[in-house]
């Protein structure tokens, strides 16, 4: 009996340290690869850190970098591979002469071709916000090459979207809607100084970002360096107003326009989880809508949180993915 005692507490005290080794390995080093895939004329930035099965992510803007997704998914790496990108024409990624390239078809490709050129074999993919376009258009072409899926803060439906968008638009306070709809009215662009003329004016951009999107950004832990003008100088403008459009935050009606995948969804066969926050700018009821159309997926939606989900609720959100991909 004293043996079967003894060799229990030993066993506990194993699992132990093996549970506090595997949450804080202190003392662990993790190297960072990072370069380029040429992809059909457009060199693709990438970034892997960390150990496990690969896990690439696809940012959201369109038209931003993965930056943004950086501190709050380095956590990530302690169990997973991960392959951050920068889409065509943004961040560190090469610009194309024709804007015209900047489609979700052509990002899919590049997608593919990063996973090729890196041998990763099967992967799991992360795609937030308008990055969740693009890995949902992945997963239709190339599901036989993905173990899970993750949608975060996305849409299927630009049609949906541009409804959750005018819903945001008509809480704005009357002066500020108003103040919006004169800049809308008067065109948003080839205003000011030269070095301007391809960006939304100052005014605008503080509106639209500020009053008009916070609210659905950041609930439990605003970021206290947010800068409602600072997209201004930090979007990737051509691929932007391909995609997005020219008039402005609160409709889309660029290519992004012929993004209607709902009838599509049911293609779906692989482990799915579709995590929202529960104030997110892409409304939790087309997240609901996903869940319903992918057999078996997983509906997540994250307390007192805005769109930016990893920011208002990073613990939660580690945790969600991490358990999802261990299974």
């Amino acid at each position: 009996m004293r043996t079967i005692r003894l060799f229990l507490l030993i066993a506990v005290i194993a699992f132990c340290n093996y549970s506090f080794a595997q949450a804080s390995p202190s003392g662990a080093n993790y190297s960072m690869q990072e370069g380029f895939v040429d992809s059909h004329g457009a060199l693709i930035y990438y970034k892997i850190i960390g150990r496990g099965q690969p896990l690439m992510i696809v940012h959201g803007g369109p038209g931003a970098s993965h930056d943004y997704l950086l501190p709050h998914l380095l956590p990530l790496m302690r169990t997973n591979k991960l392959i951050f990108i920068d889409e065509r024409g943004s961040g560190r990624s090469s610009k194309l002469e024709d804007p015209k390239q900047y489609t979700v078809a052509n990002m899919v490709e590049d997608i593919e071709n990063v996973r090729n050129a890196l041998g990763l074999g099967k992967i799991s993919l992360l795609g937030h916000s308008a990055g969740g376009v693009l890995v949902q258009a992945y997963a239709f072409k190339y599901q036989q090459h993905l173990s899970h899926l993750i949608l975060g803060s996305t849409f299927s439906s630009t049609k949906e979207l541009n409804e959750a968008l005018a819903a945001m638009k008509a809480n704005m306070m009357p002066a500020d809607r108003k103040r919006v709809d004169e800049l809308e009215a008067a065109g948003l662009f080839g205003k000011g100084a030269a070095w301007e003329h391809g960006r939304y004016p100052d005014e605008y951009a503080k509106l639209a970002w500020g009053p008009g999107y916070f609210p659905y950004l950041y609930r439990n832990h605003p970021d206290p360096n947010y800068d409602p003008a600072g997209g201004n100088t930090s979007t990737a403008w051509d691929v932007y107003r391909e995609m997005w459009g020219s008039h402005g935050e609160f409709v889309v009606d660029g290519n992004l326009a012929e993004v209607e995948y709902v009838n599509k969804l049911s293609q779906i066969k692989i482990p799915t989880l579709i995590i929202v926050g529960d104030s997110d700018e892409s409304d939790p009821k087309m997240s609901k809508e996903m869940n319903a159309k992918i057999a078996g997926s997983k509906l997540v939606i994250l307390p007192n949180s805005g769109h930016m989900t990893f920011v208002d609720q990073p613990a939660l959100f580690i945790k969600t993915i991490n358990e999802f991909l261990a299974h």
